[in-house]
């Protein structure tokens, strides 16, 4: 196997969901897998899980206001607009910025941002034609304010389909202070299902094997950048993992699973649970990798479960001597749905000041041989003492309060005060 950032640096290249590039990811992917069972001398086989994934095709999509056509991104799957609208800003869209406005038909909204299902809510109910949010800060250039197509989320298009766009802070700033009062907008786009892919290996355990332990780390990227922080850096952590652990197997048996489309809403670790269900009994734990190796920055590391989780991690990192800031939630990433089926989780990461990740500015400068070997051999520990523990130090299932912040998350707190 490569040195770590060696393997990073290979793989920082754009590859968004379902396209041909995030493909070539999980293929470089599988060909570090077959290196590193030939080395350890072992059947070890990187096995291809499919599915669709719900996208779209932009044959046009502009903005133009007063003579001059302003730089946009589609929201994928938001339905398609070709017309003038008068534009109507909306300060904190809050349910009194609503009702002063009356019916939108005919007028498209520029927003700060989009958040809150309640806020998409009041634009299907209020009969908005159209919406526009902004991004970056009002002195970012174009590129630097990183735009990119972003896909209407289901729980915003369950309430029905508004054609969206997103500009930079800086046009949108000229729209209010130049009282531009009309846009007109155009968005044609075809619905399409396109194909990703998991990546799945298993290290069978050696006497506690019905009990297994799944390692996640996303491949995929966004758009702007080369996603060498995000998520590069969680795929090649969870390869050095493999290697360790190809030449000692633990008593509990290591379910490693690369996800694919996890920008768009980790829609590769919710494949997996569906695809997997009769595994999910097993599965008693859930460690992921999104993020680290930063030269520059402290590590975090987020619990989802019972309160015992957190103190569980605290204590060893006080054992370990490893610095580490324990938080516990919800890790926005593809340790959630396993979460979601009472599979408690550990969520590793490394952050930094010096880098923001969806932007053009996610490389490899940031990054560091050393720091990555410092978060990998902590995570070897603590997976290899979990594995081989004579009982596990946590069980299955969730807080009271974690199960509500999952709700939140899954956007099903709306469904249940309807019934």
């Amino acid at each position: 196997m490569k040195e770590l950032m060696d393997l990073v640096k290979e793989l920082s290249f754009v590859r968004v969901a379902g396209s041909a590039e995030e493909k070539k990811a999980a293929e470089l992917i599988v060909r570090e897998i077959d290196g590193i069972a030939e080395e350890a001398k072992k059947e070890l086989h990187g096995e291809y899980m499919t599915f669709t994934i719900p996208d779209a095709k932009v044959k046009k999509c502009s903005v133009w206001a007063a003579g001059r056509e302003i730089s946009c991104m589609p929201f994928l799957r938001s339905g398609n607009i070709d017309r003038e609208c008068e534009l109507v800003y909306l300060d904190g869209a809050s349910e009194i910025d609503f009702a002063g406005v009356g019916n939108l038909e005919g007028k498209a909204v520029l927003l700060n941002k989009l958040v809150k299902e309640d806020v998409y809510k009041r634009l299907v109910e209020h009969n908005a034609s159209a919406f526009l949010t902004l991004q970056g800060k009002y002195y970012f250039s174009e590129k630097e304010a990183s735009l990119y197509p972003k896909r209407l989320r289901e729980h915003f298009s369950r309430n029905g389909v508004i054609p969206g766009f997103m500009i930079t802070a800086a046009d949108a700033l000229w729209l209010i202070q130049e009282e531009v009062g009309k846009v007109r907008l155009t968005l044609e786009q075809e619905n399409v299902e396109p194909e990703s892919r998991n990546i799945s290996v298993v290290i069978e355990g050696t006497d506690l094997k019905e009990e297994s332990i799944v390692l996640t780390a996303h491949y995929d990227s966004v758009p702007v950048g080369t996603g060498a922080w995000d998520n590069a850096t969680g795929a090649v952590a969870l390869l050095a993992i493999l290697k360790h652990f190809a030449v000692n197997p633990p008593r509990r048996t290591l379910r490693f699973l690369w996800c694919g489309s996890e920008e768009l809403g980790l829609l590769g670790s919710k494949a997996y649970v569906e695809q997997q269900k009769e595994l999910l009994d097993g599965i008693k734990f859930c460690f992921n990798f999104d993020m680290c190796g930063t030269a520059l920055g402290a590590n975090s590391i987020m619990v989802t479960g019972e309160k015992e989780l957190q103190t569980f991690v605290e204590q060893y990192c006080k054992i370990t001597g490893y610095s580490a800031d324990v938080e516990a939630g919800v890790h926005s990433s593809d340790s959630a749905p396993f979460c979601d089926h009472d599979i408690p989780a550990v969520g590793l990461s490394r952050g930094t000041s010096t880098a923001e990740i969806h932007t053009i500015h996610d490389l490899l400068p940031t990054l560091s041989e050393k720091a990555m070997r410092k978060n990998v051999a902590f995570a070897v520990r603590m997976i290899g003492d979990v594995a081989n523990a004579a009982v596990l130090p946590v069980k299955k299932g969730m807080s009271e309060e974690m199960k509500k912040e999952l709700d939140e998350y899954f956007h099903r707190e709306k469904e249940k005060e309807s019934k």
